[in-house]
């Protein structure tokens, strides 16, 4: 609810700070004492656009503050969370600053933020109703909103949501598929020459260095033959080769040996040496006589690694082994390809289950609107006359195009100010007042389900009295037990059941009109009752004014400075 409306350099007014309370609250001041500058001012919170011209003359801009308890508000609390913006304590200070030249600005708890965000923030706790702009009740969704929560059928439209979302996937994703069988014969005709051209290659795991280097050995294969032929000489068949020496100084050691045992070791270690090189010079040997050179090979070698660098180049590939991927890759999606059009016929059986779920909970909703609609009427033909208002409401649910997420119909309310005239749609209404009158019916009988914790009302007594204004006052205080409720009004009959009360005045100040706001308790109370009656200091206006803070009967009107609106106001009749 709102704790306080804080306003500086706004148009008349200089400095104001007004304090709320729980329940019901009015506004009441002379005509042109700067109530409409306040409810201006609350409008700023809503999201209103702000004007350079509402800033005080002289001032280089204007603030609105609000202060707000926003402590179990789960939507306020969720979109502060979003926003990155605390709320400590429960509290929300909502911001606005106008500049007589240059930027606007908005803040939230501290936080610089937009207008627009405040203003979203600033509906969800504040209805204001009497100006068109910020009537909640003009908007076809917060029209099918108040009627889904009057029935009860909120969990029924949660139900049609989430059967319009798994439809409206199915659709996506049957759509997607119908697309991709559209380029599907390309596709498959590229897979299939992909796997043609490679599987014609054959290419072998670890073929490319293999290739590489039988190359390099044919390329080179004189050379090769040359050097394992000068090794073979070298080491075994040379007159003078390194075995024929080692042989001479292995029989040196042996005799060694005879003489001192202990050179056993050495000569072990020569004969392995010898072995060893002799296993040498017989493998150089045989490599030797196996080198040839071999151009035909090496042509076919050379044409093969042409083939596989040309593959490679063409399907971007690093190495043959990742063409061999590639082509196990086209082969898989091949497959998925053929078995394209069963996954299609599944998928529109399941979209046309959907379909079918869709239409029966949209069924549902629609019954439990067309009951809940009847029985809105009906309890609003039982309230709407005693506020002055003699026509009718009624709820007409029209079949939309396509069921939607919120169901298959629109909801649109109607409404006839006076009898005999036809109903039209709420925002046809030109009178704010009445408009007003229906929100508050509405309240009255949607207490328990509405959303938003303050509502604000100015214009609702427009060009009402008598009996229908203690109706009408009646109503606001039965909404404020569940509401906090802030009326702007002329009517004391109004004013007198307000359990606070705060009066707006002019007050001239040095050559300068302002405009003074200040709580009412005890006399000072009684007096602006009195002053509504048409006497502030009469003796019969101040008792009639008695009378109505103690919830009497109101006595007949006072006569002297009264006029014949204001005796007519006082009237219970």
């Amino acid at each position: 609810m709102i704790l306080e409306l804080r306003i500086e350099n706004l148009s008349l007014i200089e400095r104001a700070s007004i304090r709320l309370g729980p329940g019901f609250n009015a506004l009441t001041g002379e005509t042109g004492a700067g109530k409409s500058i306040i409810v201006g001012a609350l409008s700023l919170l809503l999201g209103e656009r702000a004007s350079a011209s509402t800033v005080r003359p002289g001032a280089e801009r204007a603030t609105v503050e609000g202060v707000f308890d926003v402590t179990g508000h789960r939507e306020v609390l969720a979109l502060l969370e979003e926003q990155g913006i605390g709320a400590e304590d429960g509290l929300l200070i909502l911001r606005r600053e106008v500049a007589a030249e240059g930027r606007n600005r908005a803040w939230a708890n501290g936080s610089a933020s937009t207008a627009a965000v405040v203003g979203e923030l600033g509906r969800l706790l504040v209805d204001l109703h009497g100006q068109h702009d910020h009537q909640s009740l003009l908007r076809a969704s917060e029209q099918r909103a108040i009627l889904d929560a009057f029935g009860g059928a909120q969990p029924l439209v949660a139900r049609v949501r989430e059967a319009y979302e798994r439809r409206a996937s199915l659709a996506a994703r049957l759509s997607e598929l119908d697309a991709a069988r559209e380029r599907r014969d390309a596709r498959v005709a590229e897979l299939r020459a992909i796997i043609e051209d490679i599987e014609e290659a054959g290419p072998v795991e670890g073929e490319d260095a293999a290739l590489e280097a039988e190359a390099r050995r044919l390329e080179n294969a004189e050379e090769l033959a040359a050097l394992a032929a000068g090794v073979h000489d070298a080491l075994y068949a040379a007159d003078d080769a390194l075995l024929t020496r080692l042989a001479e100084q292995r029989r040196a050691l042996a005799r060694l040996q005879v003489f001192d045992p202990e050179r056993e070791e050495d000569a072990r270690a020569l004969d392995d040496a010898y072995y060893a090189i002799e296993e040498l010079a017989r493998r150089v040997g045989d490599y030797a006589s196996r080198v040839e050179h071999d151009p035909g090979r090496l042509e076919e070698i050379r044409v093969r690694k042409d083939l596989l660098y040309r593959l490679r180049r063409r399907y971007d590939a690093e190495s043959s082994d990742a063409l061999a991927v590639l082509a196990a890759e086209a082969r898989s999606e091949l497959e998925a390809l053929a078995g394209m059009d069963a996954r299609r016929d599944r998928l529109a059986a399941d979209h046309a289950g959907a379909e079918e779920a869709l239409a029966e909970a949209a069924g549902v909703v629609t019954g439990a609107r067309g009951e809940a609609a009847a029985a809105l009427e009906r309890a609003l033909a039982s309230i709407l006359p005693s506020l002055g208002l003699t026509g009718g409401f009624h709820v007409r649910l029209e079949p939309g195009d396509a069921i939607g997420p919120h169901g298959a119909e629109r909801v649109a309310f109607l409404f006839a100010p006076n009898a005999g005239f036809d109903a039209l749609p709420l925002s046809k209404i030109a009178s704010g007042g009445e408009l007003s009158r229906v929100m508050l019916a509405l309240k009255t009988v949607l207490a328990e389900v509405d959303r938003v914790p303050s509502l604000a009302f100015d214009e609702v007594d427009a060009g009402v009295g008598g009996e229908v204004a203690v109706r009408i006052a009646h109503a606001l205080r039965e909404v404020a037990g569940r509401h906090q409720v802030l009326v702007v009004t002329h009517l004391p009959q109004i004013a007198a059941r307000a359990e606070h009360h705060v009066r707006v005045e002019k007050d001239v100040r040095e050559g300068t009109t302002l405009t003074r706001v200040e709580p009412l308790e005890g006399d000072a109370r009684v007096r602006e009752l009195a002053r509504m009656l048409g006497s502030a200091e009469g003796r019969e206006s101040l008792r009639h004014a008695e009378a109505l803070l103690a919830g009497d009967s109101v006595p007949a009107a006072p006569t002297g400075p009264a006029t014949e609106e204001q005796r007519e106001l006082a009237s219970p009749s």
